[in-house]
């Protein structure tokens, strides 16, 4: 056993009068007294209830609907450990729950459901909605996932969020920005190759064309080679085809600006980077073992911008740098959805977050994890995109909501 896989162990498991697992439930009411449990449970309790009843609204008034987020997840495509099962993809659930906690002060239940009949597994995620204020979804593997995503999202009035997919594509289009920027390449003319058609490729290329990357600027991938027209292709694959007759990456990589990977180790190779454009940008996004790690990249190409899903790189392309602000946003505003315009927003944000810190350059396009600004820096500007494209239900004076945040903000420290 290794010392990581030792640590890793040690620190999930039940020690110092602690429970095992990451987390645990917390009561925000006194219940000193007999009249605090008359308050809390009955005869107290009934009065909260026939105000819900009579206006399901004032659940966010008198819960903690409106601060809990469900992450729910099956088990099938869990980080790089693929279809694990629900059970064993639990500490990573509640790994999620410890992040949104930690940088937007969200509570949030892990619940893992043993099922992988996509239909049966919306019907019971729908029926457990009147709890949450929000729906992470999670870990989920293509096609089903977005099958889930779409039915859910038309069914339920609460923001539902397949985080693999659309935090993924935020934080790949806010270094995508960073990384033109510094190259002086404009969107509207970048040639990109993508290795990869799963949900977050997919959802990647969607980002980066509503950003304003013209689709026919963008080949991709899969196990099998290039998406051609004549290819027999699922309907999420179908939309990125290429009528060519090339069928390999490094047919279609020759003096591409940007390589995207979120496939596997060891698909890109030196010769490939060498044949891509002058300071290429290799998002080599493959966990935990990119498609082709920095140091032999910069080999085939020193001037080439580099990202990674690794926190031992720089550039990490790192989901919280996203969902967390998201998600609070989201909540504050008692928002029907995550739609593309808070999306978008939540993309600008982080890239200016970036561009405008002292350390930006070749290894700093996006901001850090543990940047602090994040929650102040990033979660209005969501809010307000909410607001502006009709999908929030509770507005607020920006100033007012700056105030609230920093106050939060100060209680994460």
């Amino acid at each position: 056993m290794t010392t990581l896989e030792h640590n890793a162990l040690q620190y999930h498991a039940a020690r110092d009068a602690r429970p095992a697992g990451k987390i645990a439930i917390q009561v925000t009411k006194p219940v000193d007294s007999q009249d605090d449990l008359s308050l809390a449970y009955s005869p107290g309790v009934a009065v909260p209830c026939m105000e819900i009843n009579r206006d399901p609204a004032k659940a966010y008034d008198y819960t903690a609907k409106g601060n809990l987020v469900g992450v729910i997840t099956n088990g099938t495509a869990v980080l790089g450990l693929g279809d694990i099962g629900a059970l064993a993809g639990k500490p990573v659930m509640e790994g999620k729950a410890v992040l949104f906690k930690k940088f937007a002060g969200i509570d949030a239940f892990d619940i893992e459901i043993d099922e992988t009949d996509p239909k049966k597994l919306v019907e019971v995620i729908a029926a457990l909605h009147p709890t949450f204020g929000g729906i992470n979804l999670e870990d989920i593997k293509a096609p089903e996932c977005f099958q889930v995503e779409r039915s859910l999202r038309e069914r339920l009035s609460i923001p539902v969020f397949h985080d693999d997919q659309h935090g993924t594509a935020i934080v790949v289009g806010a270094g995508f920005l960073n990384a033109l920027r510094l190259t002086g390449r404009d969107i509207s003319l970048a040639k990109i190759v993508c290795s990869g058609a799963g949900a977050a490729a997919l959802a990647c290329l969607d980002m980066l064309v509503d950003l304003g990357v013209p689709r026919k600027n963008i080949t991709v991938c899969d196990s099998r080679g290039v998406l051609t027209t004549s290819r027999d292709l699922s309907e999420e694959k179908r939309a990125w085809a290429q009528d060519t007759q090339a069928s390999t990456l490094g047919e279609v990589i020759g003096m591409a600006d940007v390589f995207l990977g979120l496939s596997g180790p060891g698909l890109l190779s030196q010769d490939d980077v060498r044949k891509m454009a002058a300071r290429p940008i290799v998002f080599a996004l493959a966990n935990p073992e990119p498609e082709l790690r920095p140091e032999r990249i910069r080999e085939a190409a020193p001037d080439a911008i580099v990202a990674t899903g690794r926190s031992d790189y720089p550039n990490q392309i790192n989901n919280a740098l996203c969902f967390p602000y998201l998600f609070r946003a989201a909540l504050d505003v008692a928002a029907t959805t995550i739609n593309q315009a808070m999306k978008r927003a939540c993309v600008v944000a982080l890239a200016e977050m970036a561009a405008t810190d002292a350390q930006f350059g070749t290894e700093y396009i996006v901001p850090s994890l543990l940047d602090k600004r994040l929650l102040t820096g990033v979660t209005p500007l969501i809010a307000a995109a909410a607001v502006e494209s009709g999908v929030a239900r509770q507005v607020w004076d920006q100033q007012v909501y700056r105030g609230r945040l920093e106050a939060l903000a100060k209680t994460l420290i």
